[in-house]
């Protein structure tokens, strides 16, 4: 049985730790699949548990040195509290750091010859600055020389490797001086203890802009009601929302926050779903209506029977969508892996050659110059900037795109949707409103015998156009008597006994099929259908008896959408099981010029796979359930499904509200977030092209080089948060 858990991964210190960690859990029997993100500090494993078991898997991390648990929801406040924790005692190892190492760091001007600042006797003892050094290099340092020491028990390198073998090759040549040379000494205790200080530094800025792009996930966490008024006996009872039990009645007052998914049965209210479905205008709710635990109640009071609580909620469940995209890889991501690879042992290499070329031709016998521009290169060329480019970019891009109600299924998609190139539409409730409506009856009997007729048949079917021939009769108080031998073809129409009569109803195509004959009825069909009106015929024993039109309403941001996406270079498609009149009506309204019209349910994946042999990303819009089979053969399957179960758990990528306008945020915020990634990339790999020859030449004193190590982090995390501030 293949099982997927997700680890909380402690120690990590760049890129390198993540993919020693992935390739250690890869060698484990039964492992199918390790992602380890480093920005998240998370391990996605998917393993057989019949061969493989959880603490084998942590077993696997922590002889590898690192540490782990597995993630639970209701551990994420203990989790964010102890990384606050370990923050905490880094900003106070940094503060120590920064107090030993202020002294030494004045002592770098006598090295700059500036002899206007007075420089104590003290400060240029040997045996004051070791006094200074050791304790940043020994005690503070410490983290540096145990993640070295663990690369090197697997028999590979890392940041620490770099940073260990850098500062202490500063730091022991100094203690050689000392001792061989005294108060005459050229020493670098300040270069190590700087060093280690600049880096710390570094760290606690990563750290605290790492916070920063999962804020989304915390957002979406805190938008949870803590507690709900439950009426039971008569009674309002406060309790904590975790009490709270499927079919519970709930009060929520005006102001109040839903506290669960469930159904009104009294009351009338708007509510604000921006915070779920990201659509600014309020919803009016009313008995029967659906609502979303943790948006807003605006007006009146409600009453609501909760339908979904704790992990099956709406909210949770986005959650885990959004924690499961920023903890998967992109494509781009291997790039970045394979150079992380191979670039500390080329760092390495690269050090040697320089203080090889230093020593022996450049200053020739100068072992400290030599030693001080091997140094450079070893600090400035640590590969965390490379590390972070992905992971943080995915993390705010698909964070803020939770925010505005797209949730992305996977970081590859959320990749891939910027890749699209064609973008098919389905009609019914997706470009079109989905609540049809009678508009006319064409028949040479009573128009009251024939819609009692085919709401009869249509009674018992789910289709759009069927509950509309059932809402008309109800409205003209029609008795809607039972059928036999019900018997529904889907993308056609429905057969039933009525009465003792074979009564057969669907489209004009579907009549066709069934030899029936519609001539009598030809020429107000093919009217109706050129309005963009979908019509429906009735035959009753063998004979065509009335047509029934029905419309339904293109989505009124449906032409500038279509625009909007004309104008990002995609071309538009509509698929539809209508007929072809209606069908061309439609998507002459919606400013579509290519449609496939009269297409069955399984047609539609046929004709995303002929659009996929084109070799363009495709993408396919639809409701999430009636076009399965046509999402799952597009590249990237987009649902609209209002934040339904299957739209969520399914779908490649799911627009939480009912608004065109989410696709064309969805394409934005996938262009927007790859160029974030390609900028992050590209910086991250010029930075340490320019740097190492810049730091070999000499040009870069140690001290500089870590100012510069732990300001491209930075920059590259700073970078990614520009998408959290994204408006679309």
């Amino acid at each position: 049985m293949i099982q997927a858990k997700t680890l909380d991964i402690s120690g990590m210190t760049c890129a390198n730790c993540a993919l020693r960690i992935e390739k250690g859990l890869a060698k484990l029997p039964g492992v199918q699949s390790a992602t380890v993100n480093f920005a998240m500090e998370t391990a996605s494993v998917q393993y057989d548990a019949a061969v493989c078991d959880l603490p084998q898997l942590i077993g696997k991390i922590e002889q590898l040195g690192y540490g782990a648990t597995e993630q639970k929801e209701e551990r994420a406040d203990q989790r964010a509290e102890e990384r606050q924790r370990e923050y905490v005692k880094t900003f106070r190892l940094w503060l120590a750091s920064a107090a030993l190492s202020l002294p030494l760091a004045y002592t770098m001007v006598a090295h700059l010859g500036i002899s206007f600042l007075p420089m104590p006797a003290l400060l240029m003892n040997p045996w004051f600055q070791l006094s200074l050094a050791a304790p940043v290099q020994f005690i503070i340092g410490a983290r540096f020389y145990a993640g070295a020491w663990r690369a090197l028990m697997d028999k590979s390198a890392n940041m620490d490797t770099l940073v260990a073998l850098g500062t202490s090759a500063a730091f022991f040549y100094s203690l050689w001086m000392s001792f061989t040379h005294g108060a005459h000494a050229q020493l670098y205790y300040e270069t190590s203890a700087v060093l280690i200080t600049l880096i710390l530094l570094g760290k606690l800025l990563e750290a605290r802009a790492k916070g920063k792009t999962s804020a989304a996930i915390s957002k979406l966490l805190h938008l949870q009601a803590k507690s709900a008024i439950l009426q039971r006996d008569g009674q309002e009872l406060d309790v904590p929302i975790e009490k709270v039990r499927v079919g519970d009645l709930v009060l929520v007052k005006p102001g109040e926050t839903i506290p669960v998914d469930g159904i009104v049965v009294e009351g009338e209210s708007a509510v604000n779903e921006a915070m779920i479905t990201g659509e600014s205008m309020p919803v009016e709710k009313r008995p029967g209506d659906a609502v979303i635990g943790a948006t807003l109640n605006q007006l009146g009071s409600l009453r609501i029977r909760a339908e979904k609580v704790g992990k099956d909620a709406t909210l949770a469940r986005i959650v885990r969508a959004v924690k499961a995209a920023q903890a998967a890889r992109a494509p781009i991501q291997r790039f970045a892996d394979r150079v992380s690879a191979v670039f500390t042992p080329t760092v390495l290499a690269a050090a040697t050659l320089t203080f090889v070329a230093w020593y022996f031709f450049v200053e020739a016998g100068n072992f400290a110059k030599a030693l001080e521009h091997a140094i450079a290169v070893l600090v400035i060329a640590c590969p965390c900037a490379l590390g972070l480019a992905t992971p943080t970019s995915i993390m705010a891009g698909s964070g803020r795109a939770a925010e505005l109600g797209v949730l992305f299924r996977s970081a590859e998609h959320l990749e891939n949707t910027g890749r699209i190139k064609t973008i098919a539409f389905d009609k019914t409730g997706t470009l079109t409103q989905g609540a049809f409506a009678v508009t006319a009856v064409a028949t040479q009997r009573s128009e009251q015998d024939l819609l009692a007729t085919a709401a009869a048949a249509e009674k018992q079917s789910e289709h759009p156009l069927a509950r509309a021939v059932v809402a008309e009769a109800k409205r003209r108080r029609l008795v809607i008597s039972d059928v036999q031998n019900f018997r529904a073809f889907p993308g056609g129409g429905v057969e039933a006994l009525y009465q003792g009569e074979s009564v057969v109803i669907g489209s004009t195509r579907f009549m066709r099929e069934h030899s029936l004959n519609l001539a009598h009825y030809a020429e107000q069909a093919a009217t109706l259908e050129a309005e963009g009106q979908t019509v429906v015929a009735v035959a009753v024993n063998g004979e065509v008896t009335g047509l029934i039109a029905l419309a339904d309403a293109i989505r009124p941001e449906a032409p500038a959408v279509i625009a909007e996406l004309k104008s990002l270079g995609i071309e538009t498609v509509l698929i539809t099981g209508d007929n072809e009149r209606t069908a061309a009506a439609i998507a002459a309204k919606a400013g579509i010029s290519r449609y496939y019209a009269g297409v069955k349910p399984e047609g539609k994946a046929g004709i995303i796979a002929e659009l996929k042999r084109t070799l363009q990303v495709v993408g396919m819009l639809g409701d999430g359930i009636n076009d399965a089979p046509a999402l799952a053969a597009a590249d990237v399957g987009i649902a609209m499904g209002g934040g339904s179960d299957i739209a969520i758990e399914t779908a490649d990528v799911t627009l939480l509200g009912n608004d065109l306008h989410g696709l064309v945020r969805a394409v934005r915020m996938s262009r927007l977030t790859m160029r974030n990634i390609r900028q992050n990339l590209f910086w991250a790999l010029a930075y340490n092209t320019v740097g190492i020859p810049v730091a070999a030449a000499g040009f870069l004193a140690p001290w500089l080089a870590g100012a510069a190590m732990a300001a491209s982090s930075v920059s590259v995390t700073l970078n990614a948060l520009r998408l959290q501030r994204v408006k679309l």
